[in-house]
């Protein structure tokens, strides 16, 4: 499997299934877009904006679901079988993506496989065992969210810098050499954690060490 970052905004997410699992995938997607959740009953747990349906759908059910909501993606989290299956089944040949949660291991061609994620907005870090060992991913999602701090701040401010280099006409080169440099920064880093000192006059500083320019 290969793994692909997905923009779900202004998508629908359709979930079969009202148990912790489908939870847990409503409240994933909900940041992004329109979750839609079926089920004759909800698990006492957090869905959090999804749409609940209360409806007890049998597999003739489905194909009226997809073409209801038009889904960008179908979660399969009911522990009917022979009614997941009708999901995955329908939902390919409409060409949506599909999430079954009862498969673990090997894959069908297309399946999607929801990773273990870590966000610092914008960045953001997924780690998937292919459904093999979900609790190895949560370990792993773990230790990788005690690494990324500041991440997002670091994204946010190279990114400026190096829109601001573009604008100057430095060279390509020299250009991405000085964003490479405030990346690797250990004090650019303590400054982004601390506040104190500046970080951006931290990161200039690094700037015109290698660039020979004083910002």
């Amino acid at each position: 499997m290969i793994p692909l970052l997905h923009d779900f905004d202004d998508e629908t997410v359709l979930i079969f299934g009202g148990g912790r699992v489908g939870a847990r995938k409503a409240r994933r997607f909900d940041r992004e877009a329109h979750v839609v959740v079926v089920s004759p009953s909800f698990a006492d747990a957090d869905f959090g904006g999804a749409e609940l349906v209360r409806e007890a759908p049998d597999p003739d059910d489905v194909p009226d679901w997809l073409d209801r909501t038009d889904p960008a993606l179908a979660v399969a989290a009911t522990d009917d079988g022979a009614l997941n299956e009708r999901i995955e089944t329908e939902a390919r040949e409409r060409g949506a993506l599909v999430n079954r949660t009862d498969e673990h291991g090997e894959r069908d061609p297309g399946s999607v496989v929801v990773p273990a994620t870590v966000r610092d907005d914008p960045v953001v870090a997924a780690v998937a065992t292919g459904g093999a060992s979900p609790a190895l991913s949560r370990l792993l999602r773990q230790r990788i969210e005690n690494e990324i701090a500041d991440a997002g701040a670091m994204a946010e401010l190279t990114g400026e810098i190096r829109t601001e280099l573009q604008a100057d006409g430095v060279d390509p080169d020299l250009r991405r050499e000085a964003v490479r440099a405030v990346v690797r920064s250990d004090a650019v880093w303590k400054a982004l954690d601390s506040g104190k000192p500046n970080p951006r006059q931290v990161a200039a500083d690094v700037i015109s060490d290698v660039t020979g320019e004083t910002a």
